[in-house]
């Protein structure tokens, strides 16, 4: 790859193929646009299929990216800084770019064959929360996360792909209603607690509690439905001083799944992700 072909014409079946791509009213997602170094290793290293991937003349691939992609054979291209100024027309341009098959959308099976927490996200709709959750919800040993009420029809959305550094192929993640979600939480057995302000469990008990849990989070605004908090079996909070109203729902995240880490961890060793 040492030689990598330069796009120089608009008329390459690859420059319709991205503009097609970053359409916004697609319904039906069966492909989708990643963007950058990070995200793309990310994304390759969890097994998504790329069709190409692409550099601009002035700035190729970095060497680990060209690595994998070699390894896959996964053809490079790079394209003309003039051909990348008519395919990215105002938006914001990446240097970096592949367009890649969506994976099928994970399922409740692929959550019941893992270890470890289960992230369930109420009324979540900022992707770059969501985002910002997949990533700490992998790197403390959750096991998947389930997105209720999120706005998103895919998580092949190139918002969320951005926030979460292309880990969201890494993770099941479902999409589901309320019903479906605690249908899936009392078949499983899993013992389901709520973020509340008025808490009953203490924060720090948490990590004695062997089981698997599901931590329930709902909106900054809104907090949890009332559907799911009646299906709640407990409900903790975080401290805090009187004057803070609330936390960021990806921070509340990142702290109770700290608290986690002691069972999530041991899960995690004995899964075969």
């Amino acid at each position: 790859m040492d030689n990598l072909e330069i796009i120089e014409s608009a008329s390459d079946p690859a420059v319709r193929r991205i503009i097609d791509v970053t359409k916004g009213s697609r319904s039906n997602i069966k492909t989708t646009l990643i963007e950058d170094p990070e995200p793309l290793v990310q994304c390759l290293k969890a097994g998504v299929e790329f069709a190409e991937i692409y550099g601009i003349e002035t700035q190729p691939p970095p060497a680990e990216l060209l690595d994998l992609c070699r390894e896959r054979n996964i053809p490079v291209r790079l394209f003309a800084t003039s051909v990348v100024n008519q395919v990215f027309k105002g938006e914001r341009k990446p240097k970096t770019f592949g367009i890649a098959r969506v994976p099928r959308p994970s399922r409740f099976s692929d959550l019941a064959k893992r270890s470890g927490d289960v992230v369930v996200l109420d009324g979540v709709k900022i992707v770059g929360n969501i985002g910002a959750i997949t990533r700490s919800a992998l790197a403390l040993g959750a096991s998947g996360i389930v997105l209720v009420d999120s706005d998103l029809t895919s998580v092949a959305d190139r918002r969320l792909i951005r926030s979460s550094r292309g880990y969201v192929f890494s993770m099941p993640i479902v999409l589901a209603t309320r019903e479906e979600a605690i249908s899936f939480i009392r078949e499983e057995a899993i013992p389901m607690v709520v973020l509340d302000s008025n808490g009953e469990v203490p924060l720090k008990s948490l990590g004695d509690n062997p089981e698997r849990l599901a931590l329930l989070f709902g909106s900054e605004k809104g907090g949890a439905s009332e559907l799911f908090e009646e299906a709640a079996s407990a409900s903790i909070s975080i401290p805090m001083v009187s004057s803070t109203e609330s936390l960021n729902v990806s921070v509340s995240v990142g702290i109770v799944l700290h608290e986690r880490t002691g069972p999530n961890f041991k899960a995690y060793g004995t899964d075969k992700r």
